[in-house]
């Protein structure tokens, strides 16, 4: 009773399995009724019920067991289930093709119902629209094209009804006959010898009772079936897609009719509300420039477009843009930097750089050309120093009628060798640079192979299984299968598509055809290659493992945005609560460090800056003529000081003709260097007032120390940059050699000026002399008790030399500037007596110092002289008993620089203050668009917390804003 109870709930059990395996199964009905008619021959138990010495005794004895005591039956029994195994194994096909085309249908009604859902709201259209029977008209237009589409994708009635017959006629069939089949499977025993193919043939022959070629009949029969009914699911697939691009490009012509109505009827219309995936690329756009390293809260999902150079990846993303956006190049790295692809449906195909206002209309070749032409520019621009390949991302937005959204990054091509143009770092920062995109654990890998290689020279697969081992983010895309058809192993395709070759997971698995190897092909003639390969191709038609979604761009977009989205939705709330949490924690230790200050980032501090500096180039024009003169007539002395006397005074001192020498001196000066020298000092005059109030601005209590590095850049290199008025020189001579014509001193006040300006400038030189001799001689006897102080070797040989000079000073007081030749061997000789040896050169290098000393002292003593010499001067001139010519050589050269510095007062005044008032803004706005430069002048704890602070509250309320327009789509 115990073996007929377990018998029993075997046979009952294995009835439940099959019955539930092939419930969905649909097939043609006939064909397995012939192939598995051999069930009908009988019960089991008549079998067990025959003789023991029949004919049949000594094979059942070798084929059974003995020892258990029971009977095999005869060989038709096992045969019967080694057939029915068979069978199921060919039913697999049909029911999953079946099962696909009704499923298939039924996906692609609720594509369209998603993308009918998914168009944009137009309620808002209402203000604008025309009313009345043109609204009317206008909107059964819009119902019979969408009717249109909807019949279009519905699927086949005879499809339909085939897979209900189907369904129906094998689930009374397979009633009926399953308990015969259960019974021959309890009885199975038969030990086959032959090889595979001889025993498939033989069975099949003696269980079916028809010849070999029969056989083959009816495999062949049930293969052009399925090749068939693969074709009419593709085709209506490619119907479908056909349908929805037309009614897309209506969509679109009814678009610009709308707008050229709003535009003539001049009507104000809401303004249209930003889309989800340009709020999204936004995000992603702040965070690129906040955190790189995603070491704080940047996980949001985006697609990471990963493959071998030359891989078909750059196509790829193409073919899902719609158009030929990125430069070619043949074995040539072309990718050198992160590309981040915003795509997203518009009325209008056109592509537009993040910080350009430029579209760039992708339905024309000129467009296209100087978009590929930028795309290459600002990829080798970012590659600096030497490198090959940059971090910077270069960020554009793509836009057009049917494009799915999403965003894409596309990264450079894993290289397995290196080229001697290339970087020594290329290999190993192309890998960091991969993993650091894939690390994120939100984004979705699009891994690209190259149908056409052997599958050994993946380079990029590893990095994927690293990132991704359970392959739960990861999207397997096998590109140029049109080639691959031709050369690789049809078996190893499959594998590859099915995930059995690669040990690398993935969600999904797609093959695409990217072009035909032609540059100047369109992304519609690519496309319509890419329907018609697969159409066609006996690789994904001859046995049916590969389904229609896994093939053509357009499936796999279609995938990929159903991916991200679904990853966005998961994962956005998390994201925008870290960036709370930081926000928090920044706000705080902000309160903590600066409570009485606001949050003000670079930019803004930067435009402070740049106020207070223009103010105080505004005050400028404040300071007052007479400060202005002081200022330039005190720069122009110390300018020309040395000339005058090294130049003029002390030559014309030594001739004969002392007036003669200095109209002949003055006039060469003013022809050739006075005029040069006089515009280089008014320009420094203006530096050191402009400069004078910046410092007098940092005394103030307004004064914020954190802008001091930047004005100091700011007004360095305007300074730098600005030159005088090529035309106040030719002035200036004018005015100077009219000026040194005058002879006469006028007026007893100009007298006194003169003698007082004579007195104070050798004096001033006199000190400049004594300091000189000071360092040759060494300190006098008194300092040098008093504070310890010795005479070197050669100023005691200076001392011993001057003690000879001064003599003869003493005895011709009025000795020519230089020694004679008698003068020095003299000299010579009595050092010599001392017991100093010294050349000639070394006297005339201490008779320089000691004679200018003393020649400064006797002009201090005239023009005591000629303090009030004036009336007999004017009475008497040249013929003076007192010479003043001295007097009136300085009266001549205070003049000069009066009218100079008049001269370039108004000059500073009408022109150079605002030239270098334009010469700074000019600086401002270079540094305003230089981030490293303002980064590098306004730098502390203070701004650094601020600008993190800044963005980290943009970013928060950026995703904030996605996600309650994300909760308003659902």
């Amino acid at each position: 009773m115990l073996r007929i109870y377990q018998h029993t709930s075997r046979r009952t059990a294995r009835k439940a399995v099959v019955y539930a395996t092939t419930k969905v199964a649909c097939c043609n009905h006939s064909t397995l009724c012939a192939i598995t008619s051999h069930a009908r021959r009988g019960p089991p138990h008549e079998q067990r019920q025959q003789p023991r010495n029949g004919p049949h005794h000594e094979e059942f004895l070798l084929a059974g067991n003995p020892a258990r005591g029971w009977q095999m039956p005869p060989p038709s029994r096992g045969y019967g289930m080694l057939v029915v195994r068979i069978l199921r194994g060919a039913l697999k096909l049909r029911y999953l093709v079946l099962g696909g085309a009704i499923g298939g249908g039924v996906s692609l009604s609720k594509k369209y119902e998603d993308w009918k859902d998914g168009l944009p709201d137009m309620k808002w259209l209402e203000d604008a629209m025309p009313q009345g029977e043109r609204w009317n008209a206008f909107s059964r237009n819009i119902m019979e094209v969408g009717g249109l589409v909807k019949n279009a994708i519905d699927i086949d009635p005879k499809l339909k009804q085939l897979g209900e017959d189907k369904l129906s006629e094998w689930r009374s069939w397979f009633d009926n006959r399953l308990d015969d089949a259960i019974e021959a499977a309890d009885y199975q025993g038969v030990q086959i010898v032959e090889t595979k193919e001889d025993l498939k043939a033989k069975t099949t022959v003696a269980a079916l009772g028809i010849t070999t070629d029969e056989s083959r009949k009816k495999y062949e029969k049930l293969q052009s079936q399925v090749e068939t009914l693969q074709t009419e699911i593709m085709n209506v697939q490619i119907k479908y897609q056909k349908e929805l691009e037309k009614m897309e490009k209506e969509n679109r012509d009814l678009r610009q009719q709308f707008l050229i109505l709003k535009t003539n009827k001049k009507t104000s219309a809401k303004k249209i509300k930003k889309s989800l995936i340009d709020m999204y690329s936004e995000v992603l756009d702040e965070l690129s420039g906040y955190d790189t390293g995603y070491t704080m809260a940047d996980h949001l999902p985006r697609v990471v477009v990963v493959g071998d150079q030359s891989s078909g990846k750059t196509s790829v993303l193409e073919s899902i843009a719609k158009a030929r956006i990125f430069p070619r190049g043949s074995g040539e790295m072309m990718t050198r930097a992160p590309v981040k692809v915003t795509l997203a449906e518009g009325p209008y195909h056109v592509a537009q750089f993040r910080d350009s206002d430029r579209e760039y209309d992708l339905t024309k070749e000129s467009d296209l050309a100087d978009l590929r032409k930028e795309v290459e520019f600002r990829m080798r621009a970012s590659v600096r120093g030497g490198k090959t390949v940059s971090n910077e991302v270069i960020s554009m937005t793509v836009k057009g009628p049917g494009l799915q959204r999403m965003v894409l990054v596309d990264l450079p091509g894993i290289i397995s060798t290196m080229t001697v143009d290339m970087a020594s770092d290329t290999k190993d920062s192309i890998h960091q640079m991969t993993k650091h995109y894939m690390s994120n654990p939100n984004a979705i890998i699009l891994c690209i192979q190259d149908g056409s290689v052997d599958a050994e020279r993946s380079n990029v697969t590893d990095l994927v299984m690293q990132c991704d081992p359970l392959g739960r983010r990861t999207i397997f895309v096998l590109t140029k299968v049109d080639l691959a058809e031709e050369l690789a192993d049809p078996d190893r395709i499959r594998k590859i598509l099915s995930g059995k070759l690669f040990p690398m997971k993935a969600l999904g698995y797609y093959a695409v055809v990217t072009g035909r190897g032609r540059k100047d092909d369109s992304i519609d003639a690519i496309r319509q290659y890419e329907e018609d390969f697969f159409k066609n191709s006996k690789l994904f038609h001859r046995r049916g493992v590969i389904m229609p979604h896994q093939v053509t761009s357009r499936n796999l977009s279609l995938a990929v945005s159903d991916r991200f989205w679904k990853m966005v939705r998961e994962t956005i709330e998390q994201q925008a609560d870290a960036f709370k949490a930081t926000r928090f924690n920044l706000e705080t230790e902000w309160k903590n460090n600066f409570p009485r200050l606001r949050e003000s980032g670079r930019d803004e501090l930067f435009d402070k800056a740049k106020g207070e500096i223009l103010d105080e180039v505004v005050t400028l024009s404040q300071i007052s003529a007479k400060k202005w003169d002081d200022a330039l007539n005190a720069k122009l002395w110390e300018k020309l000081s040395n000339y005058v006397f090294e130049n003029i005074y002390l030559p014309a001192a030594q001739s004969d003709s002392f007036n003669t020498m200095v109209d002949i001196k003055l006039r060469q000066w003013a022809e050739q260097a006075l005029p040069a020298k006089s515009v280089e000092a008014g320009w420094e005059a203006l530096q050191l007032e402009f400069i004078s109030l910046m410092e007098r601005s940092k005394k103030s209590q307004d004064h914020d120390g954190i802008f001091d590095q930047l004005k100091g850049a700011v007004v360095d290199e305007a300074i730098r940059r600005h030159s005088w008025e090529d035309k106040a020189i030719d002035m200036l001579r004018v005015i100077q050699l009219n000026t040194l014509e005058d002879r006469f001193v006028h007026t007893k006040s100009e007298w006194d000026s003169a003698v007082k300006f004579l007195e104070t400038s050798v004096n001033a030189k006199l000190v400049q002399t004594e300091e000189t001799l000071a360092q040759m001689f060494g300190p006098g006897q008194m300092r040098r008790l008093t504070h310890w102080q010795y005479l070197t070797q050669d100023q005691q040989k200076r001392r011993y030399v001057k003690g000879e000079l001064d003599k003869i000073l003493k005895t011709d007081s009025k000795h020519l500037p230089t020694l004679s030749y008698d003068e020095l061997t003299t000299v010579r000789k009595n050092l010599q007596r001392d017991n100093v040896d010294v050349d000639t050169d070394y006297i005339r290098q201490t008779w320089f110092p000691v004679y200018r000393k003393h020649f400064l002292q006797q002009a201090l003593q005239r023009a005591k002289d000629c303090r009030k010499a004036y009336y007999l001067y004017t009475q008497q001139g040249a013929e003076c008993e007192i010479s003043c010519s001295d007097v009136v050589l300085f009266w001549r050269i205070q003049q000069v620089i009066k009218i100079t510095g008049n001269a370039l007062r108004q000059q500073v005044i009408n022109r150079e203050a605002r030239r270098l008032d334009k010469e700074i803004k000019a600086v401002l706005d270079e540094f305003s668009d230089d981030e490293e430069k303002k980064a590098h002048l306004l730098t502390g704890k203070r701004v650094l917390l601020a600008e993190e602070l800044i963005k980290v509250r943009m970013i928060q309320e950026k995703l904030e804003e996605f996600i309650n327009s994300l909760n308003q789509e659902k």
